[in-house]
């Protein structure tokens, strides 16, 4: 795997700007914050997406991967004031999960989740080096 990283560009943090990578792909379909039997714990928005990534990483490990195999991410959320506000929570979380793997990322604000209690989805894309 290789970060993309154009010369002179501001580094990124907690993202990286591109990936390449060569190996077996996997598509993780958006995951939100339910437990396995589908059930929310909580209606917090730090809680929902600790639970989303473990739930990324539950799908990933079924492939023999890991959170280093991840290249691509996307979140889909409905406030982004709220993100933007617990950035430092959501960043603590995200290590405490994931670990210090920053994939290429993307954020969008959505009007709605098909489950009207989730409040982040998330997307990712890996790949296992052959």
């Amino acid at each position: 795997m290789k970060y993309l990283h154009p010369p002179g560009w501001v580094p990124a943090k907690g993202y990286a700007n591109g990936v390449a990578a060569r190996g077996t792909q996997i598509y993780v379909g958006g995951q939100i914050g339910w437990n396995a039997q589908q059930q929310f714990e909580s209606d917090d928005f730090i809680a929902q997406t600790a639970q989303t990534l473990r739930n990324v990483l539950a799908v990933l490990a079924e492939a023999g991967a890991g959170p280093e195999h991840m290249v691509r991410m996307t979140w889909y959320i409905l406030d982004r004031s709220e993100y933007k506000a617990r950035l430092k929570e959501l960043g603590q979380v995200y290590r405490e999960v994931i670990g210090r793997h920053f994939p290429a990322m993307s954020c969008v604000q959505v009007a709605g989740l098909v489950e009207a209690r989730a409040k982040v989805e998330i997307e990712v894309t890996a790949v296992v080096p052959d």
